[in-house]
This record gives C-alpha cells, sequence and structure tokens, in this order.
C-alpha cells in the first residue's frame, strides 16, 4: 500500500510518526510519502516538505505569507498525483488540509482525517464540505463524537488522544540539566514558531527576578535555529536553555508557563501545574473574538468544561499577573492539590485503554480493505 500522510506542525509530527509505526507494523513493505518533521522521517516516512517551512499563524500571517501557502498547496497536489497513492492521510493542520483533502476527493483518492478540526470553536461551517471530502474522521477530544453526531449527524471515530501513549513512557527520564538537580525548576514552554516567541518568552521572562530561589528553564523546540534562540534569553545563572528535551524538563518542573496548544495538554497529563499564556497580533485576536465560540483556550479547561489552569491573554499576560499567579501555584497547597485531583479526573476522561494511534491505523486498513474490494 501506498500512503501520504500531512502534518503541518511540530505536534502533529509526533502523532504522525506514532501513526507511521502503527501502519509500518501491520504493513511493514506499505511506502510512505509525507510532510512533517524529523520524527516522521525516522519513522520511515519519505519526507518531502518540513513543517518548518509551513508554520504560519493567524489571519495577518497567514495574508503576508499567502504567496508561499498557494505554493505548497500547488506543490503538494502535484506531488500526490507524482506518487499516486492508495490514502491520503491528513494528520490536523486544517488551513492546509481540508483543502487538499477537498481536492483529493475530487480526484477519488480516499481521504482520512486524523485529528478532526476544532470546528466546535470556529469555522464550523467548513463541516458540510468535510463531510463531502472526508471519508473517515478520527477525533481525539472525548466530546467530539458526540458533537458531529448531534450538531451535524455525522458518525465519526473517537480513537483517544494521542499522547496517553506518548506520556506512558516519558516518566522517569533523567534530568535535563544534570548540574542544577534537586534545585527548583520551573519551566517555560514558549512554543515552537518563532512569530509566538517572539511575543510570550519577553513576558514569561519577566518573572525570573521575583523568584530568585527557582531555576527557570526553557524549552526550544526542535528545528530552532540555536544562535536565534540564545540571543532571547537572558545571562543568567539561574535562566537555562533546554532544547529538544522538554518531558525531562516537565518531569523535573513543579511549576511551568506554557503558550497556548498542545503543549498545555502534555503538562497537565505529566502532573505539572501550569499558567497558560497566550499574546498575538491585537489584529488577529479581534477577529478571533468575532468567531470563536469557546469559553477556554487551553485544551485541559476545555476537556473539563472548567477553569483547571489559570489563562493569561493578551493584554492579562503581563509580569503582575505572571508573577501572582505563578506564586499561588507554587505556595497555595489547597490550589495544588486541586490541581491534582482535576488533572487526575482529565487522565481518566481520556483513557480509552487502547492506543489512539493503533486505533486509527485499524481504521485506515479496514478502509483500505473496504476499498479494494
Amino acid at each position: 500500500m501506498r500512503y501520504y500522510i500531512i502534518a503541518g506542525e511540530a505536534s502533529g509530527d509526533l502523532h504522525g510518526s506514532n501513526l507511521i509505526k502503527a501502519i509500518k507494523a501491520k504493513d511493514p513493505n506499505t511506502l510512505i510519502q509525507c510532510w512533517g518533521g524529523d520524527l516522521m522521517q525516522a519513522a520511515g516516512g519519505n519526507l518531502v516538505k518540513h513543517y518548518r517551512s509551513l508554520a504560519f499563524m493567524g489571519f495577518v500571517e497567514v495574508l503576508m505569507n499567502l504567496r508561499t501557502i498557494l505554493s505548497n498547496i500547488k506543490f503538494c497536489k502535484q506531488d500526490i498525483l507524482d506518487f499516486k497513492p492508495d490514502v491520503l492521510i491528513c494528520v490536523d493542520y486544517p488551513g492546509f488540509n481540508l483543502r487538499i483533502a477537498k481536492w483529493a476527493k475530487s480526484i477519488h483518492l480516499k481521504v482520512i482525517y486524523f485529528i478532526a478540526p476544532q470546528v466546535w470553536a470556529w469555522k464550523e461551517n467548513r463541516v458540510p464540505a468535510m463531510r463531502e471530502s472526508i471519508d473517515r474522521l478520527l477525533c481525539i477530544l472525548p466530546f467530539e463524537k458526540q458533537y458531529f453526531k448531534d450538531r451535524w449527524n455525522w458518525e465519526v471515530d473517537y480513537v483517544g488522544h494521542p499522547l496517553m501513549q506518548v506520556l506512558e513512557s516519558q516518566h522517569g527520564l533523567p534530568h535535563p540539566l544534570p548540574q542544577i538537580e534537586g534545585e527548583k525548576m520551573i519551566a517555560l514552554l514558549p512554543g515552537s514558531r518563532k512569530q509566538e516567541i517572539l511575543k510570550k518568552l519577553p513576558e514569561m521572562l519577566s518573572v525570573v527576578n521575583a523568584f530568585p530561589d527557582y531555576h527557570f528553564a526553557i524549552a526550544q523546540a526542535p528545528g530552532l535555529d540555536d544562535e536565534w534562540f540564545a540571543s532571547l534569553v537572558p545571562t543568567n545563572k539561574n535562566v537555562h536553555i533546554v532544547k529538544g528535551n522538554t518531558y525531562a524538563l516537565l518531569n523535573h518542573s513543579v511549576a511551568a508557563l506554557v503558550t497556548s496548544g498542545t503543549a498545555t495538554l502534555e503538562t497537565a497529563l505529566l502532573g505539572v501545574p501550569e499558567i497558560v499564556c497566550y499574546k498575538g497580533n491585537p489584529i488577529t485576536l479581534a477577529l478571533a473574538k468575532r468567531f470563536v465560540k469557546i469559553k477556554f483556550i487551553a485544551l485541559v479547561n476545555l476537556i473539563m468544561d472548567k477553569e483547571v489552569v489559570k489563562e493569561l491573554i493578551q493584554e492579562d499576560l503581563n509580569k503582575k499577573n505572571l508573577v501572582r499567579e505563578l506564586a499561588l501555584l507554587l505556595n497555595d497547597a489547597n490550589k495544588k492539590a486541586q490541581i491534582q485531583l482535576d488533572y487526575q479526573l482529565l487522565k481518566e476522561k481520556l483513557y480509552t485503554g487502547q492506543s489512539a494511534t493503533e486505533v486509527a491505523a485499524n481504521i485506515i486498513q479496514q478502509e483500505l480493505k473496504i476499498n479494494k474490494a
């Protein structure tokens, strides 16, 4: 079988790599062409585009890079035609993937979407076109299956959250900074895109002097230039950079400041009290407020349907608020206990007893057998 898999972000690369492993375990001779990153390539995919060249976030940023995006779409279509896959698998990344899915269906290619677009939050008008383009929609959040059934009369598949299988193996990792082992450490996770790092990391670093008894370790995402990243970090004996070792960093941290996105869920599932940080382009945020229909931006809070972790958004993301909320996480015993209780309930909601990518691979194999029949 020939698979064409498209992931456009670091999280998609992670989950896409585990999906490739699950597919290859069932069909060792399969051929996989992919867009993604180093992890998908290491898992056995033939990488044709790295997500570093695809990472544009927000209305304004997309408009500024429209020519590049359109060029990527044209290249992708031609590469699919040349590769002649049996199935197209889209991994999240809806702005790009939904366009490719629609085109793929027009040439009668089977389309499976792994990690459903969050249309329950915004752009709900995408759903009718999704139904026309997608043969199987694989959801990873527990409320999504009911949403698509109740709202759209669409039977989709809930496969569990792929982070559950990823994080099972991440406990007990060695300290990423042996020179400060035993010291109290706070993790800073500013994101994987340069745009978001430039906006959020300075705010996160503003709290350093308010907590002189703690070490602050900044997670540097894979693929970011070392020199560029280091230029953003002050020379301070209590501030460190940890490259490509975020799970070990979280395992040894007592609290974390985390940019909004998948990392907020990873942090919670590893049991680390956190503050969720978001600051973006003002025009992008103003437009988002008009269309987004959700109460929270953090996945933890969305899944639990209450504020488990504090969210500091736009102008609220400042030194005063960060210092206040971080002090609560570090010093308020009742707050820490409640967070851990909520984290345990979160895990129970996401646990299905099976690997999400194993379930997804089974569904893909089933669809391909139906198609061949």
